[in-house]
């Protein structure tokens, strides 16, 4: 309807059910942007008070009265009283009262006096045009209010954000918590971007996080959804954001992960995000996946601890009395405001018990009275025990309606059962369906094998809210049900102990008829994420069947490829704990659960638990079957690779030769097991510093590699590395590099420029160009694939350390001295945190540190630290490793400098007899301790003799590494060298 023409600036109360606040919020921006000013009044009527009274309180308001209609305005009332009233009060004041349509959904008939304006199917130029109509207002050009910025008005609410994913259906039954809902708009746009709206069980945390979703969902370009209930799933979920907003990047989750946490703080390619986090009750887990940025978190817990993480809480109550009573008449019309009091007083107020129970009790015959009769009966009635977590109330009303529902529809109850044997929280019912029902006691196979009756099923636990269907599936036979942790856990407490084992024994063949068996491939961990988190509750850690110890070590294998250690670990000790009374015809399946345990743990970096776990398995093994069977050398070969990242090489090397001495025999030398074995024995003679003997058996394997398994296989890729490295390490620069240059394009290929395995390639590659002089190609690499390590595997990952100690030394030379400073401080103090004070790593962090105190002038400092890091160095690997004589090198060249030139060139001249000695007379490190022992021999005057081992090491070094290699330069200009450790591969 159009109305007679208003001039001038005009002041427009508005008035609005809080669910559709976002509308008001729109109309009320386009308003005063031309001028007027906007009065906003939520509709929110008692229930008491006659329709009619509260129509004419809004004509005290000022200037003309928009109403924003939706079935949310109009309530529970009955549409005979929204008639009358609207007759009796807006029909006699037509000229002040306006309406616009923002549902889809039929108004009262007298709502057409009002000639409401349809909203909710136009364009924003188009409904912005319609208000002005229907108040009579000038259309005209709008200007800018306020600050003006984009960003900061209201958008509009018909528009969809760019990214939306997961979040569940709207509840076309939510009601009230509009003062929740303001205040957590108001702490994410103000104060916060940080909010968990906490609360106990069943007041409806979920339900309100979803309800913020589409109510202020068009203020967001990406709204995206995570199931938080654990590690694994949210990790899956965030990963999945990544395709979603359009980054390039692999299949590993953990390089996903890294690019959607650096999108969403960089704000490219959308600054305005929400991501929810539901029901993450355990902060501690996932609150490192939480990004930072402009965006906005929304968590949903039981848990405060999130205050701790930065997060502002805003506690979820019991709904109040006057909530409760409408949402239950909403639910339960046939009930009248004393009935849904006297339900909403003895259920306590809890939304889900309201829910579910008023669902109900619309199509039970059962009277009020009835049901608070039974429900007063308590826990007798079924003879349940009572669990702690839940109130009373919860489980027996629970118990009556479950009762009921097995009346009515038993295989409801059968696939409810069913669901408690997954996790809580998202239960992928899709598994059951997939699998064959043949076999199965009746009652599943029932359900099963006829879609009707499993729709039917679905469709009774929707319908009185025990279960909902997510958004995730396209239908009940693909999707995922959505089981609330309280019914979960009561129901299985309720259930009859005959028939656990049933039910958990069908979810177990479920689940392990959905194992891929593919562990390492990525395209297959999505699915393994799915399964992982239902692992426990379906009994299989503890399983005696068969059958599902395959799913078992190939998940724990998933966790350990796609790097969800700390999970994995969890998984493991649990399964072995379950395990440890079982008969001993278990034992191999114990010792492949060891197998991956001691490789969890030692990915998660606690050598010295892995080790006592491997030798363990390697006891055994020898006890059971003797030194000569597979089981034996798998779990022998694990102890190998723990015993060198404790810097315990000797002993590795014995046990890795004794390794390959075994596969020869029982497997032969070109099997791709023994290969491997033999690969580590390259390992430990490397860390070693036997590069010569190392680089005789890589190229052997390699060869082998090649000709057995093909050149672009990922092991031969890995042993080139392992040869490129060996050469370098002998001070072969040009023949290292060009074999590296030739892998590193293989791998980019084979594997993409973000596997770790190409890192490692890539940082080879860098480091060959660097120690054969080419400094202006090196530089941009080391800091490219410290980025990418960074993202990809996170700051503290082995591989990460490694990058990030070559990087720092490159800084330190190329004038980046805060850089190489703060990097190296940084790798030091996680080395020492990782490994312990007296690991050679750690010394050789100190040593690196110590000659950035060096240039940064802090003399003293360098000399200190750098005298305590050759002291550790000669302790963990002794005097000859070329480690030590690398640390002593720098020592010298610090006593020298600090005034002390007779110890200083004792040492240089040890350090060259030693390095002659151990690595060669044309090695650089040999030639550069030369270089130095030339230099502190002429500040001691002794020229003639300085002279000529200077003469004789440049003229080696010219030979060696050529006339315009910076060494040689600076070695011509009498530059002290020096030395930089570099942490191996173990």
């Amino acid at each position: 309807m159009r109305r007679p023409p208003r001039t001038g600036p005009q002041t427009v109360t508005i008035s609005c059910a809080g669910f559709n606040r976002a509308w008001a919020a729109w109309i009320g921006d386009r308003l005063e942007r031309r001028g007027h000013h906007v009065v906003q009044q939520r509709w929110d009527p008692p229930g008491g008070t006659p329709l009619a009274d509260l129509l004419a309180e809004l004509l005290h308001a000022p200037g003309p009265v928009l109403l924003v209609l939706s079935e949310r305005y109009f309530g529970a009332r009955s549409r005979q009283e929204w008639n009358t009233a609207l007759y009796e009060v807006a029909v006699p004041n037509a000229d002040r009262f306006a309406a616009v349509s923002v549902t889809p959904s039929g108004l009262p008939e007298a709502a057409a006096v009002l000639g409401p304006a349809g909203l909710h199917d136009l364009s924003e130029p188009e409904a912005e045009q319609r208000v002005l109509e229907v108040l009579g207002l000038p259309a005209g050009s709008p200007g800018e209010s306020g600050d003006g910025a984009r960003h900061e008005r209201p958008r509009f609410p018909a528009q969809v954000p760019q990214v939306w994913g997961g979040t569940p259906r709207r509840n076309p039954g939510f009601l009230g918590r509009d003062a929740i809902l303001g205040e957590a708009r108001r702490l994410l746009d103000h104060e916060r971007r940080n909010v968990t709206l906490h609360g106990m069980p069943g007041v409806g945390k979920t339900q309100l996080a979803a309800e913020y979703a589409y109510r202020f969902g068009s203020a967001y370009d990406v709204v995206w959804w995570v199931s938080a209930d654990d590690r694994t799933s949210a990790r899956q979920r965030l990963a999945e954001l990544a395709p979603a907003l359009g980054l390039s990047t692999g299949a590993e989750y953990g390089e996903r992960l890294r690019a959607v946490r650096e999108a969403l703080a960089r704000g490219e390619p959308y600054a305005r995000w929400l991501l929810i986090l539901d029901g993450a009750d355990e902060p501690d887990e996932v609150a490192d996946l939480v990004p930072v940025g402009e965006g906005h978190v929304l968590i949903t817990s039981r848990n405060p601890g999130w205050q701790g993480h930065g997060s502002a809480l805003l506690e979820v109550p019991v709904y109040d009395r006057a909530e409760s009573v409408a949402f239950v008449r909403r639910r339960a019309p046939r009930l009248t405001a004393d009935e849904a009091g006297r339900l909403a007083e003895a259920l306590e107020d809890l939304p889900l018990l309201l829910d579910q129970n008023a669902a109900w009790l619309q199509d039970a015959g059962m009277s009020v009275d009835e049901y608070l009769e039974l429900l007063g009966a308590g826990p007798a009635l079924t003879g349940t025990t009572v669990s702690a977590d839940f109130p009373l109330t919860f489980r027996t009303a629970l118990s009556i309606l479950v009762n009921r529902l097995g009346e009515s529809c038993p295989e409801s109850v059968v696939l409810l059962r069913l669901c408690t044997f997954f996790a809580p929280g998202s239960v992928p019912v899709h598994l059951l369906r997939e699998m064959s029902s043949d076999g199965l006691p009746d009652s599943v196979s029932g359900l099963l094998g006829d879609p009707q009756v499993w729709d039917r099923a679905i469709d009774q636990l929707r319908q009185y809210s025990v279960a909902r269907l997510e958004s995730h599936g396209a239908s009940p036979a693909t999707g995922h049900l959505y089981l609330h942790r309280m019914v979960h856990q009561a129901v299985r407490d309720d259930m009859p102990e005959e028939e656990r084992e049933v039910f958990a024994a069908a979810v177990r063949r479920a689940l392990a008829a959905a194992d891929p068996r593919r562990p390492s491939d990525p395209d297959a961990w999505p699915r393994y994420a799915e399964i992982v988190p239902h692992l426990e509750y379906a009994g299989v850690l503890g399983s005696a069947d068969p059958a599902v110890h395959p799913l078992l070590l190939n998940c724990l294998r998933h966790l350990y490829l796609s790097g969800e250690y700390g999970t994995g670990v969890r998984f493991a000790e649990r399964a072995l704990t379950a395990r440890q009374d079982r008969p001993r015809g278990h034992a191999e399946l114990l010792w492949d659960l060891g197998h991956h345990y001691a490789n969890l743990l030692r990915a998660c970096g606690d050598y010295e638990h892995s080790e006592a776990v491997s030798r363990t398995a390697v006891e055994e093994y020898a006890a059971a079957g003797g030194r000569r069977n597979l089981g034996y050398l798998r779990a022998a070969g694990g102890l190998a690779a723990d015993l060198r990242a404790l810097a315990r090489y000797e002993e590795a090397l014995g046990l890795s030769q004794e390794v390959v001495e075994g596969y020869e025999e029982l497997l032969g030398a070109a099997e791709p097991r023994t290969l491997s074995a033999q690969n580590n024995v390259a390992v430990s003679l490397r860390l070693l510093g036997r590069y010569s003997e190392a680089l005789d058996i890589d190229r052997r394997t390699l060869a082998d590699r090649r000709r057995i398994l093909g050149a672009r296989d990922v092991w031969a890729l890995f042993s080139a590395i392992y040869c490129a490295t060996d050469l370098r390490l002998l001070g072969r620069y040009s023949e290292a590099a060009q074999l590296q240059e030739h892998n590193l394009a293989l791998h980019r290929e084979v594997l993409g420029p973000t596997h770790p395995q190409t890192l490692r390639a890539e940082h080879n590659h860098a480091l060959c160009l660097y120690r054969g002089g080419d400094r202006e190609r090196a530089g941009p690499l080391f800091a490219r694939v410290l980025r990418r390590a960074e993202r990809v595997l996170g700051d503290t990952d082995p591989l990460t350390l490694l990058l990030a100690t070559s990087r720092s030394c490159f800084a330190r030379d190329d004038g980046g001295l805060d850089e190489a400073r703060l990097i190296s401080e940084s790798v030091g103090a996680r080395y020492e945190q990782l490994l312990g004070p007296a690991h050679p790593y750690t010394a050789g962090a100190r040593a690196n540190h110590a000659l950035v105190l060096r240039r940064l002038g802090a003399a003293g400092q360098a000399r200190a630290l750098a005298e305590r890091s050759l002291a550790d160095m000669t302790s963990a690997v002794g005097e000859g490793h070329p480690w030590t004589l690398g640390c002593t090198l720098n020592v010298a060249a610090l006593r020298t400098a600090d005034g002390d030139p007779d110890s200083g060139a004792a040492l240089s001249r040890q350090t060259a007899t030693r390095a002659t000695d151990r690595l060669g007379g044309r090695h650089p490190l040999t030639l550069c301790a030369r270089i130095a022992l030339a230099a502190d021999l002429g500040e001691l005057r002794r020229h003639r003799e300085a002279e000529q081992v200077e003469r004789e090491a440049l003229a080696a070094l010219t030979a060696v590494l050529g006339a315009r290699h910076p060494q040689t330069l600076a070695a011509r200009n009498r530059a002290r060298p020096y030395w930089d450790f570099e942490p191996q591969t173990t």
